[in-house]
């Protein structure tokens, strides 16, 4: 009996991973919408077609670990790559920005239209109607790409291999931005060689091994069957969104993900997979000794560049971002501890409480376990007193429910720092204490809230 409800539980949350990712339709809209730039961009006889420029996917839209946002009106990011094969001896990370942007809007307007203000890294077109936007990263390929991406397996490369396969990208951040014409002084990205490791790292096939190609090509075919591990990073980046919503000092996704991937121990189910990830997270994080803030601090290390690239640098100068990712995994942890030992209709009404209504609902519909909703409408026996009070009175019309809003509540506890900490139908809110609540609803623009 128990192992039916473990088998259960972990159809749940294996369905719930699926209602997160986004639909064949979006990725196929996607599909379409990137090839016209690739198009664009490599146009024969165009000023960067000598330098056979390449469009490439990275980010969760290549790992496989994207979600829809929250709110259906949200805009999808989908991260993508400019890649060319040299540049003109004079250009500095600033010229190459701008002659991508060129091309991208020479001679066509729609592009000229959707093309955002310019960001640190990318360019941005905005789809509105599509609800997506793409963010372009102009790069170079590196000057030692030399390996047969179609013949090498990710987990036989030696370290300077996998550098070889590393990026110069732009940055106007930079000091030597518009100034530095020897790209081997501009910043390094290797979104590629982080995209074998991590898939070796999600792979169960012992007797299979990832071949760089299958993280250097055009955007991946639509997977519905997921490994464990790309479930599990989907399912604790929405209980992320859930607890934090739009908070600019929220936990990062390639922090989680990082970390996730790193304690994953080829847990062949979801559930065990969050149980036993959350459990070891920690401890694939470092304390090392900063010259540059002259104290240690908190070190979580790109795994294609370990010693020289840390995913939380932001963490000694923006504290809360640190403060706010310990929060987070002591919750998550807390949270999905609790569900091996829970029922299936206790899972379901705690679920909705961490990852939203709606998604869990889909995936329990998907799994038809409909009556699991329908036992949460159920009337209540309240005393006829409780009941009796002047400002309620029951509709005198038909109501039909056509959409869903769903609200999640989290205050500043004074006993405990203030700390932002979520509400549930448990939680006992203190005396003294601010109380914020974030809406999300799949009601049409326009509407106000009151």
């Amino acid at each position: 009996m128990f192992g039916l409800i473990n088998n259960k539980i972990n159809d749940l949350l294996e369905n719930i991973g699926i209602v997160l990712d986004i639909t064949e339709a979006q990725f196929e809209t996607v599909k379409s919408r990137y090839d016209a730039v690739a198009k664009q961009l490599s146009k024969d006889n165009s000023p960067l077609s000598v330098y056979q420029p390449e469009i490439l996917p990275q980010g969760s839209f290549l790992l496989g670990t994207m979600i829809r946002p929250i709110m259906e009106d949200d805009e999808l990011d989908v991260d993508l790559v400019c890649r060319l094969k040299g540049k003109k001896i004079q250009w500095s990370q600033k010229d190459l920005k701008i002659a991508v942007r060129d091309q991208l809007i020479n001679e066509n307007e729609d592009y000229r239209r959707m093309l955002d203000e310019e960001g640190n890294r990318c360019w941005t077109l905005i789809y509105k109607n599509d609800k997506f936007h793409l963010d372009i990263l102009p790069s170079l390929i590196g000057d030692n790409n030399h390996i047969n991406l179609s013949e090498r397996a990710y987990s036989k490369l030696n370290a300077s291999e996998v550098e070889s396969i590393s990026l110069r990208i732009t940055d106007k951040r930079e000091f030597n931005y518009t100034s530095e014409t020897d790209p081997n002084f501009w910043p390094k990205s290797n979104p590629f060689g982080y995209a074998a490791w991590f898939k070796e790292q999600a792979n169960l096939n012992t007797f299979r091994t990832v071949n760089l190609s299958e993280s250097v090509t055009p955007l991946p075919s639509y997977k519905k069957k997921k490994e464990p591990l790309l479930r599990a990073v989907q399912i604790l980046k929405r209980h992320r969104d859930i607890m934090f919503g739009c908070d600019e000092h929220r936990p990062i996704s390639i922090i989680i993900t990082t970390l996730a991937a790193k304690a994953y121990r080829k847990e062949d189910n979801v559930k065990d997979a969050l149980i036993n990830i959350l459990s070891n997270m920690q401890s694939h994080m470092q304390r090392k000794y900063s010259n540059k803030h002259s104290k240690e601090i908190w070190w979580i290390g790109n795994p294609v560049n370990e010693l020289h690239e840390n995913f939380a640098d932001k963490w000694p100068d923006e504290k809360q971002k640190e403060d706010n990712f310990f929060e987070w995994i002591k919750k998550a942890q807390n949270d999905f501890a609790q569900i091996k030992d829970m029922d299936i209709t206790s899972a379901y009404r705690f679920l909705k409480n961490l990852l939203g209504t709606r998604a869990v609902n889909e995936a329990v519909k998907n799994l038809g376990y409909e009556n699991l909703i329908a036992e949460n409408y159920k009337p209540v026996n309240y005393s006829v007193g409780l009941l009796s009070v002047p400002h309620r009175e029951r509709p005198h019309w038909p109501i039909t429910l056509t959409y869903n809003c769903d609200v999640y509540g989290r205050f500043n506890d004074i006993t405990d720092s203030y700390k932002a900490k979520s509400i549930t139908s448990q939680t006992i809110v203190p005396k003294n204490c601010s109380i914020y609540f974030t809406a999300t609803t799949n009601v049409p623009k326009p509407y106000d809230v009151y």
